[in-house]
């Protein structure tokens, strides 16, 4: 199996949930180690140590030094919400994806940023403000901040036509995240990039990541009105 070929770790999460949920792997079971179920899967070792990270942060697994990892007896049942890739969320939808770059810059951060992050002070980090479009209307406005510290090659990647949304994803893991949703009235800018009438009601996912202690990216991320987010399990 080539490089390009190999499984993502949310492929190899999703592939593990799969057995846990029709019970190959009943709850008390111990699983394989993580070599052997990289093995079997084709995918490097880390890829499944990610996979399952986030699989005992959604309370499925238990993982021990030495112990190995097992599925919980009483597996806690909770919602969980995936960094979605903003054009496959809109292609799974059946519609066509269109996206459009607003501004790339570097700048300082400004005091709510470093507030989300829990900056002592303020650094350069890249802004980026993009419109994702479904079958050529507005469907998510982004307001972005990132770390290029953490994440220098940001600053290669040509972003008028692949989204930081996208790369990120694809590219940089996280360790920890801050999910935050909250409804607010969209106006001057944000209404007229959603084309969408002043006060009109909007969704506001804000998604923060850290790798450790690092930051990766921080981003508000305006929905149109008639957004749906569903959670499955």
């Amino acid at each position: 199996m080539t490089i390009d070929s190999r499984l993502s770790w949310t492929q190899v999460r999703d592939e593990i949930r799969a057995r846990i949920l029709n019970r190959t792997y009943a709850p008390g079971d111990k699983l394989p180690r993580d070599e052997d179920l990289a093995q079997e899967l084709g995918c490097a070792r880390t890829t499944v140590h990610r996979a399952m990270q986030d699989l005992s942060l959604a309370g499925l697994v238990e993982r021990k030094r030495k112990g190995g990892t097992h599925v919980k007896a009483d597996p806690v049942t909770r919602a969980t919400f995936d960094i979605p890739i903003t054009r496959r969320e809109v292609e799974q939808r059946g519609s066509k994806y269109g996206y459009q770059l607003i501004q790339r810059s570097v700048e300082l951060t400004p005091p709510a940023i470093m507030a989300r992050f829990g900056l002592p002070k303020a650094i350069k980090m890249m802004r980026v403000k993009a419109l994702h479009l479904s079958d050529n209307r507005p469907f998510i406005l982004e307001d972005r901040w990132i770390d290029i510290r953490s994440n220098p090659e940001i600053l290669e990647v040509d972003l008028t036509t692949q989204s930081a949304n996208e790369w990120l994803v694809l590219h940089k893991p996280y360790s920890r995240l801050d999910l935050r949703f909250y409804a607010m009235n969209a106006t001057g800018e944000i209404a007229k990039h959603l084309d969408t009438p002043d006060t009109s009601a909007v969704l506001v996912i804000e998604r923060t990541t850290w790798i450790g202690a690092e930051p990766i990216t921080t981003v508000q991320a305006v929905t149109t009105p008639g957004y749906q987010l569903s959670s499955v399990r």
